[in-house]
């Protein structure tokens, strides 16, 4: 059987077809125009709402929280280290944290309210603890020491965490006459939903713009993004800073090159009345302090007879501490907070007891895991030496793949610590090199002192710069066809005595800006790179074309009275 169609229904069918094409698309449109012309109304909670006492630095929430509240409320110490201070140690060999400034040394122990500032008992009120493996700090200890600024919301629990000297955009919600809030948006988008409703006249910091938005946070911590048009910025604020002490260094050396030697004490006492003027000199650096073990324990060889000879001539005496330049005895004594304080604590007492003036350190032939050990042990001992009115100077090498005399020491850090760094530039060709040459060329000096500016950022007036005393006596002769190399060091008087009775004639080398003469003794070559007079002249030009803190010179039994005539230029 066959079914016919109806006309009609398909007319219908067909007017009915392009209408609901129409509705379509204007449902769509009107979808569209909604969605992306008028704001978004749906709130949403901040993704860390329930997080108990979560941590914020300019707005950006921390993986910790804190702990307690109030006055009780304490910091853990990862967040410390990564936003207030890196340097902020905990030893968990002998339970204790260190916090350092220039001014104080603070030793904290887990669960204990009794501490102690630059060596002085002080009493807590709440001590710091552990919990789940993190270490957290009462943060009445940290705005003394650090002068931090901590904001805590009573209802939210967010911690805000600021600096000090933090400058901090402020500015103020507004809105047209009929809206009583703002919207914070969870992005820089009026369809990114609404994370607060800010009150108008709500105060807010701004911590950032992203085109025609800031980001802001409340008291409370909720952060997001709010249009221009709906805040009126302000004055900044600025965290307060603790007072700004200047230190011994500033206040004796600020403009004043130092022109120090290093006094080298064996087995037998210098004997003053011996020494004669050393005209320019400012400080003598006798070799006195030595650490002979692992438990830090110094030898001293000092001798106060000198301190009142050295003092009674205007010259300061910084005492000279060393390693021993043994890699284990340093491995052992710089390891734990308890040794390093028994080195410091008898050096502070030999600085009373031989009336010092300074302390300068000079570890060398360390393994390279201990540098880090080395300038936690100048930061431990600046602000102590500082309470005493002591310079604290360090010798550092020129810096080199040499793992022992270089990788380990960390210029940089070593010069916040410091006042000063001696740069000991010589030994370019040292004793055993397998090629003669200058100990000390001049060029080398300025790549070496170069290096520690730019790369290092030291600042030019906190580096000494070291100038040899002595030089070099090579050998070289032929056996069996290949050549043997040798040396010896000597003085500037015997360097210029051979020149004298061997009638030899110095030549300027333009190279290593030095003279130099060589000579045939029976079958053996001798070369001498002389430091004398017009090499002398030229390091201290260097240094003050530099602009350095000073020189230094090793040592003083090996120079002539012409050394100091040429070094008192130095002085302006």
């Amino acid at each position: 059987m066959r079914i016919r169609s109806n006309p009609r229904r398909n007319k219908r069918k067909r007017r009915l077809g392009p209408l609901l094409l129409v509705i379509c698309l204007f449902l769509i449109g009107g979808y569209y125009l909604y969605t992306q012309s008028l704001p978004n109304s749906e709130h949403v909670e901040p993704d860390w709402k329930g997080k108990s006492s979560p941590i914020f630095v300019r707005g950006e929430l921390l993986e910790y929280s804190a702990l307690g509240t109030g006055e009780d409320l304490k910091l853990p110490l990862p967040v410390l280290q990564d936003v207030i201070d890196p340097h902020i140690r905990y030893e968990s060999q002998t339970k204790s944290i260190i916090l350092t400034t220039s001014e104080k040394l603070v030793h904290l122990t887990p669960d204990e309210k009794e501490a102690k500032i630059n060596n002085e008992t002080t009493q807590l009120r709440f001590a710091p603890e552990e919990s789940e493996g993190i270490m957290y700090l009462p943060i009445r200890v940290l705005k003394e020491v650090y002068g931090l600024a901590v904001y805590e919301d009573v209802d939210s629990g967010a911690v805000l965490l600021m600096k000090a000297g933090e400058s901090i955009p402020m500015g103020t919600a507004k809105a047209s006459e009929s809206d009583a809030t703002v919207a914070m948006r969870k992005e820089n988008s009026i369809h990114a939903p609404i994370i607060f409703d800010v009150p108008v006249g709500t105060e807010l910091r701004v911590w950032s713009t992203k085109e025609d938005w800031y980001y802001v946070q409340l008291d409370n911590g909720f952060t997001g993004y709010m249009e221009k048009n709906t805040v009126v910025m302000g004055e900044s604020r600025t965290v307060a800073t603790p007072p700004q002490v200047l230190t011994r260094a500033e206040r004796s050396w600020k403009g004043k090159p130092v022109n120090l030697v290093w006094e080298a004490v064996y087995q037998k006492k210098p004997n003053p009345a011996k020494i004669g003027e050393l005209p320019g000199v400012n400080v003598v650096s006798p070799t006195w302090f030595s650490i002979i073990d692992g438990e830090g324990n110094v030898r001293s060889q000092a001798d106060l007879d000198y301190v009142k000879w050295a003092h009674k001539k205007k010259m300061e005496v910084w005492g000279l501490l060393s390693n021993s330049f043994e890699p284990d005895i340093t491995s052992k004594a710089m390891g734990s907070f308890v040794s390093r304080m028994n080195v410091i604590n008898q050096m502070l007492q030999y600085a009373d007891l031989y009336e010092l003036d300074g302390i300068n350190l000079d570890f060398e032939n360390v393994y390279t895991k201990d540098g880090s050990n080395i300038t936690q042990f100048v930061r431990e001992l600046k602000p102590l030496a500082e309470a005493k009115g002591l310079i604290i100077s360090i010798d550092v090498t020129p810096k080199s793949r040499s793992e022992m005399w270089s990788l380990f020491l960390d210029r940089q850090a070593l010069a916040e610590a410091a006042d000063y760094l001696i740069v000991m530039a010589y030994d370019e060709h040292w004793a055993s090199s397998p090629k003669a040459g200058s100990v000390s060329s001049l060029p080398w000096v300025e790549a070496a002192l170069q290096r520690i500016i730019k790369e290092d950022k030291v600042s030019p007036e906190k580096l000494i710069m070291g100038i040899p005393m002595y030089t070099r006596i090579w050998s070289e002769e032929v056996k069996d066809g290949e050549t043997k190399i040798s040396s010896k060091a000597v003085g500037m008087d015997s360097v210029a005595d051979i020149i004298r009775t061997k009638k030899l004639k110095p030549t300027y080398l333009e190279g290593p800006k030095q003279n130099y003469v060589e000579y045939m003794e029976d079958t053996v070559l001798k070369k001498i790179w002389i430091e004398d007079e017009v090499s002398l002249k030229s390091r201290v030009e260097l240094a003050k074309s530099l602009q350095l803190g000073g020189i230094a010179s090793w040592t003083r039994n090996l120079a002539n009275e012409t050394a100091w005539k040429v070094l008192k230029s130095i002085h302006p």
